[in-house]
């Protein structure tokens, strides 16, 4: 038999007794706390505005990269240099490391009286003259006109001499090159070097020393079918002859007045047409009419000094027809190609804030460029956090052959600070 529990019922309790009255320090603290709690709270907050701020206003922009313009590479017609249809020819211009263009067989052929050319310098290279220079006299005497004779038996092309008569070493250079007189080129020889046999040693160290590997002289005026040259080795030595302040001059005169001989005169009738200003003829059986030639041409703004040989013609009318001829083409075949002018735009900055700014260049450029070599350009530019106006921020470079021609770039307007107002509302941009 179970018996039954009655279940609890709800206890009761008395009044609840008050906590402890807080006195009003108490309460004054804990106001207090609150308040400062708040205000270290607003304080933060304001601090830390302050702080981003401030960060915002002192950190740097970020740096602009240019887009940049590449221009396309470009070309000029290939030149057609009008070769002869007989010898052999070659053909370059001054400042040119290359031909501009060989015809007919290159190797080493008698060139006549070419070889005065190398007479000529070999003994400028011992007796230099400075432009204008008349240079020391030279007093001629029985020996020479032994000489002179010797060379009118010889059959080759001469100029009088008389014992005891004085020119200057200027003069005997001008009576050696104009009217090609064999004599004075021996009486030279023998005044710069005591002898034909010292000077012909002199010759071949000189032109060993020049890189002449194809030349070869025998004499000192050419008569000699052993005094050779290819057209390449020919062309090298009308460069030096230009270079020549003394002997560029001599071989552009068609006249000249000497002293005892009087007037003699340039067997090169070519001097005056068609820009042709040097240099020296040769001509005898073995070599045919041969002429080595200079000649300034007009191309654009520039002036550009072509040297060209042509060897083996039948007559110098023939020859002379061919100088013209190949002379006319070689000028066409060059061109003033204007590359840039100031202010054309290769690229420009857009900047996070929106500004803008072009990227152009500084100056005019213009290349000499001979026939179809190609001319590639690169545009380089360096990236930019702030700039002035017309502040050179990167540089287009021009490539003709083995030349380079730089041009700086500039933007066309500043690029500023974009002020405090984006820098606080653009962290991402600032901090990244």
């Amino acid at each position: 038999m179970s018996s039954s529990r009655p279940l609890p019922g709800p206890q009761l309790s008395g009044p609840r007794q008050p906590g402890p009255q807080l006195t009003r320090r108490q309460i004054y603290r804990r106001r207090r706390l609150v308040v400062f709690g708040g205000l270290a709270v607003i304080l933060a907050v304001v601090l830390s505005v302050f702080v981003y701020g401030v960060s915002a206003f002192a950190a740097p922009v970020p740096a602009t990269a240019a887009v940049l313009q590449q221009p396309a590479a470009a070309a000029q017609p290939a030149a057609q240099l009008a070769w002869p249809g007989y010898g052999s020819a070659a053909i370059g211009a001054v400042g040119r490391t290359e031909l501009l263009g060989t015809s007919g067989d290159q190797a080493s052929v008698p060139i006549a009286s070419i070889t005065k050319i190398v007479t000529a310098l070999v003994i400028l290279d011992a007796k230099p003259l400075a432009a204008g220079e008349a240079g020391p006299d030279i007093q001629f005497t029985d020996a020479d006109v032994d000489i002179y004779y010797d060379t009118i038996a010889e059959n080759g092309s001469s100029a009088p001499v008389t014992a005891g008569m004085v020119l200057t070493q200027r003069q005997a250079l001008e009576t050696m090159l104009l009217p090609s007189a064999n004599n004075y080129s021996v009486s030279l020889a023998v005044w710069a070097y005591g002898s034909v046999d010292a000077y012909l040693q002199a010759a071949t160290a000189w032109l060993t020393e020049k890189g002449l590997t194809q030349t070869s002289v025998a004499d000192t005026s050419g008569l000699s079918p052993a005094s050779v040259s290819s057209p390449g080795d020919l062309v090298k030595l009308g460069m030096m002859a230009v270079a020549d302040p003394t002997l560029s001059t001599i071989v552009s005169e068609a006249t000249a007045d000497i002293p005892t001989i009087g007037a003699i005169e340039n067997t090169n009738t070519l001097l005056g047409t068609g820009g042709v200003d040097g240099i020296k003829t040769g001509t005898t059986d073995e070599a045919g009419a041969c002429l080595l030639f200079s000649a300034d041409v007009v191309v654009g703004s520039q002036t550009v000094t072509l040297v060209g040989v042509i060897l083996g013609g039948q007559d110098h009318t023939e020859v002379d027809a061919s100088v013209l001829a190949l002379v006319a083409s070689a000028q066409a075949g060059f061109h003033e190609v204007v590359l840039t002018t100031a202010g054309t735009t290769f690229g420009s900055y857009t900047t996070a804030w929106g500004q803008n700014s072009s990227l152009v260049a500084t100056d005019d450029a213009t290349a000499l460029i001979w026939s179809d070599t190609p001319v590639t350009a690169v545009v380089t530019a360096a990236p930019v956090q702030l700039a002035d106006a017309d502040e050179k921020t990167g540089t287009v470079s021009y490539t003709i052959g083995d030349q380079t021609i730089d041009v700086p770039l500039e933007t066309s307007g500043a690029i500023t600070d974009p002020g405090l107002g984006w820098r606080l509302g653009n962290p991402g941009e600032l901090f990244g």
